[in-house]
C-alpha cells in the first residue's frame, strides 16, 4: 500500500499476516517493489503483529540513502470486532525501535550484557516515549548468535513478583532451583559469559505491553 505525507513524500506501508510472523520474503519483496517507484518513497513501514527475529534484524540493518525504514507492531485486538470497538482508547500501532543495550568486558576475558531499555513511538501523543529498565517484562541473551536463529541462554524476568518469573517456573516444572541463582535473572544485567565461536550476541526484550524488540551487537571490536 502507497499514500503520502502532508508535505508530498510518498509512503510504503507492508502489511503482515495475520496468524504469523512477518518474514525475510515478504521484507525482500516490499524493497524489490519499492525500489521501482518513483518518485522513490521516504518512508518504508513494516506493520505486523509479530516479526520474526531475522527479519525485525534486516530492517533495522537495511541502508537506503534517503529512505527510512520502520517496524510497526499491530495491536492483537485487530483481530478482535468486539474489542476493537470497546477499547477505542487503545493504540493499534507502535513505531518500535531498537533496544538501549550495553556490553560490558570483563578482566577476565568475560561480557557482562545490560539492558536499559527501549525507546518507542507513541502514535497517538505524536512524542518519543522512554520505556526504561521498569517497563521491561522479560528480555532473553543469546550469547553465541549465529545470525540464523535466536537461543537464548539466558532469561530474565525484571517486573517479576513474588510468585512470578522464576518462582513460577519452578512451580510448573516441578523441580529444585538455585534460589540464589534465580535471584539474579530478576534484573537488567546478564551473569558474565565467554565469547562464542559467532562472536555476537543478541537480545530480545519484551516491554509490559507485550511490544518485542531486537538488537544484534559484535564482540568483535570489544
Amino acid at each position: 500500500m502507497t499514500g503520502h505525507l502532508d508535505g508530498g513524500e510518498r509512503v510504503v506501508v507492508s502489511f503482515g499476516p495475520e496468524h504469523a510472523a512477518l518474514e525475510q520474503r515478504q521484507v525482500a519483496m516490499a524493497l524489490n517493489e519499492a525500489e521501482k517507484l518513483r518518485p522513490a518513497p521516504k518512508f518504508i513501514i513494516f506493520a505486523s503483529f509479530e516479526f520474526d527475529p531475522e527479519t525485525a534484524k534486516d530492517i533495522d540493518e537495511t541502508k537506503w540513502p534517503g529512505v527510512t525504514l520502520l517496524k510497526t507492531k499491530m495491536n492483537a485486538y485487530l483481530l478482535t470486532d468486539d474489542l476493537k470497538k470497546g477499547r477505542s482508547s487503545n493504540q493499534s500501532f507502535w513505531l518500535m525501535g531498537q533496544p538501549d543495550v550495553e556490553v560490558h568486558p570483563q578482566q577476565d576475558g568475560r561480557f557482562v550484557v545490560e539492558v536499559h531499555g527501549f525507546d518507542y513511538f507513541d502514535t497517538a501523543k505524536g512524542e518519543l516515549v522512554s520505556g526504561g529498565k521498569g517497563k521491561i517484562a522479560m528480555w532473553l541473551l543469546d550469547t553465541d548468535y549465529d545470525e540464523r536463529s535466536l537461543f537464548p541462554r539466558q532469561v530474565f524476568f525484571p517486573m517479576a513478583g513474588k510468585g512470578d518469573g522464576g518462582d513460577k517456573l519452578k512451580k510448573d516444572i516441578r523441580a529444585e532451583l538455585n534460589e540464589g541463582l534465580l535471584e539474579k535473572f530478576r534484573g537488567t544485567k546478564s551473569l558474565p559469559f565467554e565469547a562464542g565461536g559467532n562472536r555476537k550476541v543478541a537480545v530480545k526484550i519484551v516491554d509490559d505491553r507485550g511490544i518485542e524488540s531486537l538488537k544484534v551487537i559484535s564482540l568483535a571490536k570489544l
